[in-house]
């Protein structure tokens, strides 16, 4: 395949991977795993987990989902540190409805001790400003349909004897995620307290497609990128943090 046809669908894969996230906003999905987690500056949010990138697959193929986890050089070293990625909620070509995954042809995450729909690695402790990049294999079956698979995150670790926890939106509820992010006047705002967390990861999305898949890409690009501006605003946005754990 030429290299600008390479180019073109991985840029459509990395905003449909943003936009898999956004859809699921609307979605009923698992109650959040955390509860009363001391919530962290703002400034954190996108540091300790970074670089985030999901392969794009034909069924039956297999690749290398990466990630970058770090320890801010102003924070505290960090021990127990410990990353789960979940492959949760399915997004199907065209039409992009959301459910939660089949019980057969679900993309597997595969590390050293294990393969299925969850992956947990214990990364051991990081010092500040240090940081280790690491990955886990992805496997497809010939029977795996072409759409999206979102992935969602969650990063625990321990510093100065307290425990910290950070989990990507895909964790919470369609209800508590809007009590969370949503004042009564409509304003939005972003309440760790409420989400019983230290802060929000990001999520990424395992794409699987065939060739003649290109054009249903094409097509739902322009929705998936009016998705991204909407939901970057909440889950980015630099605004100030109350004591409360509202941002």
């Amino acid at each position: 395949m030429p290299e600008p046809r390479r180019s073109w669908s991985r840029s459509i894969r990395i905003a449909l991977a943003t936009a898999v996230a956004v859809v699921t906003l609307f979605a009923p999905l698992s109650p959040a795993s955390a509860a009363g987690f001391p919530p962290l500056p703002v400034a954190f949010d996108s540091t300790f987990l970074s670089n985030l990138s999901a392969p794009d697959l034909t069924p039956g193929n297999s690749g290398t989902l990466t990630f970058h986890v770090a320890d801010p050089p102003s924070f505290s070293p960090m021990t127990a540190v410990s990353l789960t990625l979940d492959v949760y909620a399915f997004n199907a070509f065209p039409g992009n409805a959301t459910s939660s995954v089949a019980s057969t042809g679900t993309p597997l995450l595969v590390t050293p001790t294990s393969s299925g729909t969850t992956a947990n690695l214990s990364l051991g402790a990081l010092s500040p400003g240090t940081s280790e990049a690491g990955s886990v294999g992805v496997t497809t079956a010939t029977s795996t349909p072409a759409g999206t698979f979102a992935v969602r995150t969650a990063l625990s670790f321990t510093a100065n004897g307290t425990t910290y926890r950070f989990e990507s939106r895909g964790w919470f509820t369609a209800s508590r995620w809007a009590a969370a992010t949503e004042l009564p006047n409509g304003s939005l705002t972003l309440n760790l307290t409420t989400l019983g967390v230290s802060g929000v990861t990001a999520e990424t999305a395992i794409l699987v497609s065939s060739s003649n898949w290109d054009w249903a890409l094409a097509l739902i690009l322009g929705a998936a990128i009016v998705l991204v501006g909407a939901g970057t605003y909440v889950y980015f946005r630099r605004a100030p943090k109350s004591s409360s754990g509202a941002r």
